[in-house]
């Protein structure tokens, strides 16, 4: 189906972002969004799409880059983990070692298991700062997405102003995906790479949403000097055209 699903990732990461979500829902910003099983506000985010009614729009954001891995194994792994939370730095272009499969796996089953074992039918994957895409990770991902029915996943980003080499490779991981079974929508973005005037059908458009130091909703895109949120402020396209991820 073609149209456009507007997603908002770190769910459940912590309160702000959460409730900021629920409040996208309830003004018709977003579409979709996808949960962190380890985030701190999880059990808040559990609550809140009940309350609001999005249960059924609700997918996975894989998370091995912040917060506390939810298994054992991944925590030895100093390629992942200072022992006690995941490294933010971790090596996307490293092979990993049998060991280290075997713990990224591990955990990512269990985030799989932790939200869906909560009663959320997972809609589509996704990743906390993409590193789904990462060329040595996304088999592990992909594995665990095709045991536990999940047939969607997010595309590398390909609109915007993208380097030619780095063009290749984003297309080439869009290409494995479609090849490996995944649907997808046909283009990723986030709004600083769109021309609002001009926004193509069959379309992700990625939002992080969050309350500024005003308590304004925005899209958030890092962190002001006293840890405020910062960026541009969520605002509602003009296009009759939107679609979930579950009508892919």
């Amino acid at each position: 189906m073609m149209g456009i699903i507007i997603n908002a990732d770190d769910f459940g990461l912590n309160i702000s972002c959460t409730k900021a979500i629920a409040e996208a829902f309830g003004k018709g910003l977003v579409t979709d969004t996808t949960m962190t099983a380890n985030g701190e506000a999880f059990a808040e985010a559990l609550n809140t799409a009940k309350e609001n009614g999005f249960r059924d729009k609700i997918g996975i954001h894989f998370n091995i880059t912040e917060g506390a891995p939810l298994t054992d194994d991944i925590k030895k792994c100093p390629a992942f983990s200072n022992g006690t939370n995941f490294r933010k730095d971790i090596n996307r272009l490293k092979p990993l070692t049998a060991t280290e499969r075997d713990a990224l796996y591990k955990e990512l089953s269990a985030q799989v298991k932790k939200i869906a074992g909560s009663g959320i039918k997972i809609t589509h994957a996704d990743s906390h700062h993409h590193i789904h895409t990462a060329i040595f990770i996304y088999p592990i991902i992909a594995r665990v997405c095709r045991e536990n029915g999940i047939d969607k996943i997010r595309l590398h980003r390909n609109l915007g102003k993208i380097p030619f080499y780095k063009r290749i490779i984003k297309n080439g991981f869009n290409n494995k995906l479609r090849k490996d079974g995944f649907k997808t929508t046909e283009f990723f973005a986030s709004f600083d790479d769109l021309d609002i005037k001009s926004i193509p059908e069959n379309l992700e458009i990625m939002v992080h949403p969050d309350f500024g130091a005003d308590g304004c909703l925005l899209d958030r895109e890092g962190y002001d000097g006293d840890g405020n949120p910062k960026g541009m402020p969520l605002s509602k396209i003009q296009n009759d055209n939107f679609i979930c991820y579950g009508d892919l």
